[in-house]
């Protein structure tokens, strides 16, 4: 993968249209974007390749499915050497209640975001897993009252075109 690739205003369009419907046949993407089905089908396995598309998924509503209470958790580390960051990464792949995980400036080292069905798992898993981990020195959590926006993936208004 590289991080430079170079999208022109088609690529652009393609990228929009996939974010908002990962289901469009390359047909009606292509009709969507004003070029035929065979050079689309191409630009869309370039951008797969290039790695700017990363995969598909279903998007679930986890409040139907019961998993009814998301939380963050924010952690120190006793030691941020590029091992000991490795190592709690990996350690974190492994969580399955822990869906994002992101390394911070400031503070905090991470945030992890966590769903889970009820308030306690989620406490079993802070007390047996999470602040028992090697060189977690802090965790500090927030329980979400309410999602106020959900808009995963790039703002194409914004776009560095």
């Amino acid at each position: 993968m590289t991080r430079n690739i170079k999208l022109d205003d088609v690529d652009w369009r393609i990228l929009k249209e996939l974010q908002d419907n990962g289901r469009i046949t390359n047909v009606e993407l292509a009709k969507r974007v004003g070029i035929s089905a065979p050079p689309c089908l191409r630009r869309v396995r370039t951008l797969e390749e290039a790695g700017a598309i990363r995969g598909y998924r279903a998007v679930l509503d986890e409040k139907l499915l019961r998993f009814d209470v998301t939380l963050f958790a924010m952690v120190g580390l006793h030691s941020q050497a590029e091992a000991d960051l490795i190592a709690f990464e990996t350690l974190v792949r492994q969580w399955p209640i822990v869906r994002e995980c992101h390394m911070l400036s400031g503070e905090i080292d991470f945030i992890l975001k966590c769903i889970a069905p009820d308030l306690a798992t989620f406490q079993n898993f802070v007390i047996q897993e999470l602040t028992a981990a090697p060189n977690v020195d802090s965790v500090k959590t927030s329980l979400t009252i309410r999602e106020s926006k959900y808009q995963p993936g790039v703002p194409f208004g914004l776009s560095p075109q």
